[in-house]
């Protein structure tokens, strides 16, 4: 899975450093990094390649849900982090998305990335 290229939507940039990190540490390739919603719909939008994602569920108030329909259509896999656990309120479309709690660590991380990319 080495190269394959994961872009992130997260809007505190300590923990999108920390996240870019790990992907990288993990071997994956960071796609983009968009800090907001129009950002990261700007991105999504464009052909740029994305293998996978993952979504703040909440971006400066703003819930992450236009950014995960894009990605639906162009058939990109996306997992959702959180500071709110289980007990994020996730859209029902989005009922079948892996949550990754925060803090999360590495192997966290890796665990998630390769159920995305088994399921492309």
């Amino acid at each position: 899975m080495a190269g394959k290229r994961i872009f992130v939507a997260e809007d505190e940039t300590l923990i999108a450093m920390v996240l870019e990190d790990m992907i990288a540490e993990l071997g994956f390739e960071l796609a983009a990094s968009a800090p907001s919603l129009s950002k990261a719909m700007n991105f999504v939008a464009s052909s740029h390649p994305i293998d996978a994602a993952i979504l703040d569920i909440e971006l400066n108030d703003e819930k992450s849900w236009p950014i995960a329909d894009a990605l639906m259509r162009r058939q990109v896999p996306f997992a959702f982090s959180t500071g709110h656990g289980r007990d994020a309120d996730v859209d029902p479309r989005f009922a079948n998305a892996p949550i990754l709690d925060k803090p999360f660590d590495t192997a966290a991380l890796g665990d998630v990335l390769a159920q995305l990319l088994d399921r492309r």
